[in-house]
Formats: structure tokens, C-alpha cells, sequence
């Protein structure tokens, strides 16, 4: 018994000693946003009907950064240049249907986004480069489709940067991005 005691106790140290501890909270919590808004919540729907139309057909995973008194456009980040849409990885974003991005058709699929910001238009690009950091992995040979949409000056600063997907029309839905006092929307027409 005492040897199994030593034995039990040996390898309580071992484990803990070789313990891999947790990282500490990132600065730019990751976020998701879907279309339809409460698919996540589908399952608390009253009938099978509602059920169905909460059914997932888009989902963006970001990290919202912070602007934290900060010039975002054009300083932090400059004009004409590849940007990540966020934070830490690279956002993605996955079509659960197939999609018309832009003027291309585009398969149901897990893409990463990226943006070219100017101080008029923002050019929202699909790629197939997935699970990068930043843009240190993006590839323009990649990109298999892009759109291109104003930038629209928002009266109130939006601090953290914010990612939405809600229905325009029928089978229309945008993608709404805002950070600071910039906003552009992006139409993503389901197949």
C-alpha cells in the first residue's frame, strides 16, 4: 500500500510540474456573427418551421480590437493595404450554402477575409488561404473574389470593432463592418 502511495504521489508531481498553464486573456476577444442573428439559439424555437429558418447559412469568427483613442484609417492602418478585418488570426468566415460574392459564385466553404481600406471604398476580398495570423499568411494569389463598397462616416465612434450579418432582402444579406467612425456593407446573395 505505501508503495502504491509513493507511486500515486510521484505522479502527481510529474503531471503538475509538466502542467501546461493557460494563456492570459487576449486584449481582442474573439467574436462570432451569424446570419440568421439567433441561429446559435435555434434550438429554444417554438416549432419546427422556426426551427428551420434559423438554420446557419453564414458565420464570421473575428477579434474585436479596440480603438482606444487611436486613428484607426490611414494611420494604424494604412490605406491601400491588406488588412485582416481585426485581430490575432485571421478572420473567416464559412458559407454554409453557396453564395455570389461580388460577381462570382462562390461554393459552400470556410474562406478567410481581408480588406483593402482606402479613405472612399473599402475592397472586402475572399480568400482560400484559412487558419493564418494577421496577414503575415495572406496570399493575393488566393483570392477567388472580391467586392468593393463605400465607406460611410458614422456620427458615433464605435470602439470596438463590430461585425454583423442581417437580410437586406429576400436572399440578400450584408456584411456590416464598423470600427472608429468608418462603416461599409457588403451584399453576399445566397444560392
Amino acid at each position: 500500500m505505501k508503495n502504491i502511495l509513493i507511486l500515486i504521489a510521484c505522479a502527481t508531481i510529474s503531471l503538475t510540474g509538466h502542467a501546461q498553464g493557460f494563456d492570459k486573456l487576449d486584449k481582442s476577444v474573439m467574436d462570432a456573427a451569424f446570419y440568421p442573428a439567433k441561429a446559435p439559439k435555434r434550438t429554444f424555437a417554438k416549432s419546427a418551421a422556426k426551427k428551420e429558418a434559423l438554420t446557419p447559412k453564414i458565420r464570421v469568427l473575428y477579434s474585436r480590437p479596440l480603438t482606444k483613442g487611436r486613428t484607426i484609417f490611414g494611420d494604424l492602418l494604412k490605406f491601400d493595404k491588406p488588412w485582416r478585418i481585426g485581430a490575432n488570426e485571421s478572420t473567416e468566415i464559412l458559407f454554409l450554402t453557396d453564395v455570389q460574392f461580388g460577381d462570382t459564385a462562390v461554393k459552400a466553404g470556410r474562406y478567410s477575409l481581408i480588406i483593402i481600406p482606402t479613405a472612399t471604398t473599402w475592397t472586402l476580398k475572399l480568400n482560400t488561404e484559412n487558419d493564418g495570423w494577421g496577414n503575415y499568411s495572406y496570399k493575393p494569389e488566393k483570392d477567388i473574389a472580391s467586392i468593393t463598397a463605400p465607406v460611410k462616416n458614422n456620427s458615433k465612434k464605435i470602439e470596438a470593432l463590430s461585425i454583423s450579418l442581417y437580410e437586406k432582402s429576400t436572399n440578400l444579406v450584408h456584411l456590416k463592418i464598423g470600427w472608429d467612425t468608418s462603416i461599409a456593407e457588403f451584399p453576399i446573395t445566397l444560392q
